[in-house]
């Protein structure tokens, strides 16, 4: 009898990899692979990359040099390398670090249960050669319907966590052109995923227990356009959150040039959509808006945040900005510190600018010093710890539906006005006993930072 190959994943990166990951696991699942969480008891390890910024690279780096000192005892026999950063640089990752047994692009995906049972094996697999993905499809996204993305035959999905939330990936690609992203030239264009893929994924994560559902993809307020129907979120939301165990949807990715009321009174209205607006501003100086290839300004980001909260006065709303990109002026600065000053933003992300391979930016002229971009890095961060500890000050004594995440010394969980992992938590107090997965109504009574603490009131 043929033994079991055993295969574990590392993922890297952001959630819309955590459902690469878990597809990943679905199709080496379906291929006869055991997934195990011990990568030492693994015949391979499969590290899915993250390619976005030079931290993340750095990291996924260090993740596939970890995995490769497991081979020294004899059990683990590969070590391959998938993901973004697999897919953006390919056969140079498999040249500087042959310590990856092999390096697999997105297009090695359907077969990777076969394919990583070759490379075990002993066969050598040719790494992959980039491509501009963006050339897969037709320019113009209406000539795009037959390329949605769908589920091939159910869902292929194998959950690697139990946390009581889960993405869902609505989308891949971008056809945004912004001249400090290369996330386009790797993921490819706007491809969205038929609603009844989603609906049908979004039935089987609630059968596996998930109470939230966390909707993913490089541009979530693009959905439906290449389907024709550019506002098919605002029957998809419904649809979602129509589910019985469903307790909460939450919408990740805006882009402020392409946001419309019409999403935002579904929002409003539809009971277990989260009024979370994670809107991509990046910056607030026109000027250096135009040089990022994107649209608005200080004026329009506050007349947007002010429509949405004349809607839902309790909005919570976050985003990322970059700091010190070229030809950034002290003015420029000041106009972004002056828009996180008046927006009440409820979390800020703060990046410095650092050079992307394949982008328009690298060749830009007036570069700040990696010394000054800390400089304003640190500066506007100071700023924004403030901003922030002022917007949770002012939640004091609002209510709100808390869904526990970790139960040990302290209860913890994420209210509708905490996204995963970067947003925040809040602690109960005075509560004792609880299981991941509860759903509690809460009062919020202090604060620290983004983070809460609230008691549960029923």
């Amino acid at each position: 009898m043929t033994q079991t190959k055993k295969v574990h994943l590392v993922t890297m990166g952001c959630a819309r990899n955590e459902t690469d990951s878990d597809e990943l696991a679905g199709r080496l699942h379906q291929a006869g692979w055991e997934l195990v969480s011990d990568p030492s008891e693994a015949d391979a390890v499969m590290v899915n990359t993250c390619g976005f910024v030079d931290a993340a690279k750095k990291d996924s780096i260090d993740a596939i040099l970890q995995a490769s000192d497991l081979k020294q005892d004899g059990t683990v026999k590969a070590v391959v390398a998938v993901g973004c950063m697999a897919e953006r640089y390919g056969k140079e990752i498999a040249e500087t670090l042959p310590e990856a047994d092999a390096v697999l692009g997105f297009d090695h995906y359907a077969t990777i249960g076969a394919t990583l049972a070759d490379i075990v094996g002993g066969r050598q697999i040719e790494s992959h050669t980039p491509i501009d993905r963006r050339s897969l499809l037709p320019k113009a996204p209406n000539l795009r319907a037959d390329a949605a993305v769908a589920a091939e035959s159910g869902v292929i999905r194998v959950r690697l966590d139990s946390k009581p939330y889960a993405p869902l990936k609505i989308a891949s690609g971008c056809d945004r052109r912004c001249s400090f992203c290369a996330i386009p030239r790797f993921r490819g264009s706007y491809s969205s995923r038929r609603p009844v893929d989603i609906i049908a994924e979004a039935n089987w994560l609630q059968e596996k227990g998930v109470k939230e559902l966390f909707l993913v993809s490089e541009n979530s307020t693009s959905y439906g356009k290449d389907l024709g129907e550019v506002q098919l979120m605002e029957s998809l939301l419904p649809a979602v959150a129509s589910l019985e165990m469903i307790e909460r949807v939450r919408l990740s990715y805006l882009q402020p040039a392409e946001m419309r009321m019409s999403l935002v009174d579904v929002i409003a209205d539809t009971s277990k959509v989260a009024p979370y607006f994670d809107l991509s501003f990046q910056h607030a100086s026109p000027a250096i808006l135009r040089k990022m290839r994107r649209f608005g300004g200080k004026d329009e980001f506050l007349g947007l945040i002010e429509s949405i909260r004349s809607r839902i006065p309790d909005a919570a709303i976050r985003s990322n900005v970059i700091v010190g990109f070229p030809g950034e002026t002290e003015e420029d600065l000041d106009i972004l510190c002056e828009f996180i000053s008046e927006a009440s933003m409820d979390v800020v992300g703060i990046f410095g600018y650092s050079d992307e391979d394949n982008t328009e930016a690298l060749s830009f002229d007036n570069k700040l010093s990696d010394r000054e971009i800390q400089r304003r890095v640190e500066y506007v961060s100071s700023l924004v710890d403030e901003m922030v500890s002022q917007r949770a000050e002012a939640r004091l004594g609002q209510r709100a539906t808390l869904i526990v995440e970790s139960v040990g010394v302290d209860i913890e969980g994420r209210t509708e006005h905490q996204g995963p992992e970067v947003d925040g938590t809040t602690k109960l107090e005075n509560w004792h006993s609880a299981v991941i997965g509860d759903v509690l109504a809460v009062e919020y009574v202090a604060s620290d930072g983004a983070d809460l603490i609230a008691r549960v009131i029923s």
